[in-house]
């Protein structure tokens, strides 16, 4: 994928700014639809969003850090790495969310959560959108971030937005459904 920086960066604030707009939705819920849950195993509304929470407080500080030491000034296009682009793809919303496998210390089924979860992922968002606006003086190529599952694997930092904006999209999503089950029950 080739996209110009400002086209990439233009496209994940939007997203952003409706993933904060849906999530202000999910705040006005009861503490009932927000923690129903269709089946023993499956996610309620608040941990689709801790779950987000989770992977936050690995990204935020990790793009945060590389925008700050980045020595590189920003180039007109964007291109996606191989493993960037397969990961952010796999990450968008279909019509039929595949289930993936979540690692363990990113899985919070059974944590007792309330209505601050979701202000916490709205407060992160809006740490995201700040950070969109300061990889405008970097070069979305060649800045690097680790990514969660190890260390050694690096990302495009424009590649790490589009994985972590995706993956927001995708459960914000999974939320809806969720939403929608406890509303006919």
């Amino acid at each position: 994928m080739i996209i110009t920086s400002v086209e990439l960066l233009k496209d994940l604030t939007n997203r952003t700014q409706i993933n904060i707009q849906q999530a202000k939705k999910f705040s006005s819920l009861s503490a009932e639809k927000l923690n129903f849950r269709n089946e023993e195993k499956s996610w309620n509304i608040l941990e689709c969003f801790e779950h987000l929470n989770l992977y936050g407080d690995f990204y935020i500080p990790e793009i945060s850090n590389c925008i700050e030491n980045s020595k590189t000034h920003p180039k007109v296009d964007f291109k996606s790495g191989i493993l960037g682009n397969y990961f952010a793809k796999s990450m968008l919303p279909k019509k039929e969310l595949n289930v993936m496998k979540t690692f363990k210390d990113k899985n919070p089924i059974g944590d007792i959560l309330d209505k601050t979860t979701i202000e916490r992922f709205i407060l992160q968002q809006e740490h995201i959108l700040n950070l969109l606006d300061a990889s405008r003086t970097i070069d979305l190529n060649n800045t690097k971030t680790a990514i969660s599952i190890s260390k050694l694997i690096k990302l495009k930092i424009g590649d790490t937005f589009r994985v972590l904006i995706y993956h927001n999209e995708r459960h914000i999503v999974q939320a809806n459904k969720i939403l929608n089950l406890a509303i006919i029950v």
